[in-house]
């Protein structure tokens, strides 16, 4: 299944945990359809939630229902 990530561009935890540049390699090497947006965002709170979760619920509904 095709897989969205919405990440903000200064996570504290995004170089040394979270990583997402390897897990998009791994993606590409596994021919994995994988969306990754990051965000210019200030932080990662509700608001930056709240923010993309429409897309998300629109992403997830086309891949479960078609």
């Amino acid at each position: 299944m095709p897989t969205l990530i919405d990440q903000g561009d200064n996570d504290p935890f995004l170089a040394g945990q979270l990583q997402p540049a390897v897990l998009a390699e791994v993606a590409r090497q596994k021919a994995w359809p994988l969306t990754l947006r990051i965000q210019p965002v200030t932080t990662t709170s509700y608001y930056f939630i709240a923010s993309f979760i429409e897309d998300h619920l629109r992403f997830h509904a086309q891949h479960l229902f078609g």
